[in-house]
């Protein structure tokens, strides 16, 4: 699986990015995604994951960090193979790398475990 990030740029602080990861080589339908960031200086952080549904748990279910619950939203289209990182309210703090992750095995917030990356695009957020 090939990932790749897209969507990152300059944005003033209230403002809005939706990031994109868009995989190659295998359909996703049946693999956890998730987005971490790394901000310069400090280990990469999970920003939030989405599930798949398998039809049988009651559907997607999204989960996100403290630092970005109810400014931030995952979605995903498997029809397309992507994945979106909605961003609102951005902060300065908000500046990073943004990398998209995916496994088929494990949902979770621990970067380590994710199996499948996307080289990284760059939020800025001005203030």
């Amino acid at each position: 699986v090939q990932l790749q990030a897209s969507g990152g740029g300059l944005v003033q602080a209230g403002g809005s990015l939706r990031l994109t990861c868009t995989a190659s080589g295998r359909s996703l339908e049946t693999y956890s995604l998730a987005w971490f960031r790394q901000a310069p200086g400090k280990l990469r952080e999970f920003v939030g994951r989405i599930t798949w549904s398998d039809g049988r748990s009651g559907g997607l279910r999204t989960y996100f960090a403290d630092s970005v619950k109810g400014r931030f939203t995952i979605s995903r289209d498997d029809a397309k193979n992507t994945v979106y990182l909605q961003m609102n309210s951005l902060r300065p703090e908000d500046t990073a790398v943004y990398y998209c992750a995916a496994d088929q095995f494990y949902t979770g917030d621990y970067h380590s475990q994710y199996k499948f990356w996307g080289k990284g695009t760059l939020v800025t957020v001005s203030s």
